[in-house]
């Protein structure tokens, strides 16, 4: 009589599956569960010290809120206004606590707002929202720690193009009395910066069905010298949103004497170089690594001009 050995039954553990789901969205196959993903890394941060605000309504009218994450014994800390993608279409503050954290943990204050996405609004609707989250930011930033004074702007995909134009064109901060000059700089992951022509039905119904209208969408249309520093990031395999928009808006900032920083990473696609904040991905880019040395270096460089300012 022969018997069988059961062998117990091995579950994947968090990293593998996350892994497998990153190689499916980098392969394109998982582009409508990015929500699935987001939320599975929240609380891989580990033990953390960062004080989370939720809920916070900044525009009361169109009934949008933000999330705020910072540092228990924030004083005086620097900064940033994160704005996640999903092609202007999808995503929620709460998938993004993780890389909310994530910052915090690096001494920041993080405002990640909502906005609002098409089809509900177009272009003018979802830079407008934006826009009044940075300025909610900038009136509230000393209530949780923060220095007004020390305020940046960050986003990945559409949240970096988002991020890009209220940098580059001035009158959208304008409505909201700021100007681009009141940000200590611009953080970018994988931003789409120049993207014309369009072809999708979509993105004409966003950005307009003529040249002239779809030029209000490109922040490379705007650079004219006066834009805070940038930083911007880009993996090298990234098949949504070709490496060429960084490179494009990078050469039009240097062109004007802007301050400019291009990361490309080696082998890195459109969702990896976001998950690289993560703890399970850190090791694909040093992604907070740069971004927390980008804000290092802009604040002394402030602080040793504004020391010789007569």
């Amino acid at each position: 009589m022969s018997t069988k050995t059961t062998r117990p039954t091995r579950h994947p553990s968090r990293r593998t599956l996350l892994a497998s789901i990153l190689l499916l969205l980098g392969s394109g196959l998982l582009t409508g569960c990015q929500a699935v993903l987001f939320r599975s890394l929240n609380g891989t941060t580990g033990k953390t010290d960062v004080v989370v605000q939720r809920d916070v309504v900044y525009d009361s009218t169109h009934q949008l809120a933000l999330d705020i994450y910072r540092p228990r014994d924030a004083r005086h800390a620097p900064v940033v206004v994160f704005f996640y993608g999903g092609s202007w279409k999808s995503g929620k503050r709460s998938w993004y606590r993780w890389a909310g954290e994530a910052l915090a943990q690096r001494g920041l204050v993080v405002v990640i707002p909502d906005y609002r996405l098409w089809p509900k609004v177009k272009l003018d609707g979802f830079m407008q929202d934006a826009a009044r989250a940075v300025a909610w930011t900038h009136a509230h930033a000393g209530e949780y720690g923060g220095d007004a004074d020390s305020l940046f702007v960050m986003g990945h995909s559409a949240g970096a193009h988002i991020g890009a134009l209220l940098t580059t064109d001035a009158h959208w901060l304008a409505a909201v009395g700021m100007q681009p000059r009141q940000l200590r700089g611009f953080i970018g992951l994988a931003g789409p910066y120049d993207f014309l022509p369009l072809k999708d039905a979509d993105f004409i119904d966003m950005f307009g069905s003529t040249h002239d209208a779809q030029l209000r969408s490109q922040p490379v249309h705007y650079v004219g010298g006066d834009e805070p520093p940038m930083l911007l990031m880009q993996g090298t395999t990234d098949k949504v949103v070709w490496p060429r928009n960084a490179q494009s808006l990078a050469a039009a900032l240097r062109r004007e004497g802007d301050p400019v920083e291009l990361k490309m990473y080696p082998d890195v696609g459109h969702s990896a170089i976001l998950l690289a904040m993560s703890r399970p991905f850190r090791d694909k880019a040093p992604v907070l690594d740069d971004t927390a040395n980008f804000i290092r270096a802009q604040l002394a460089q402030h602080r040793h001009a504004t020391a010789v300012t007569p």
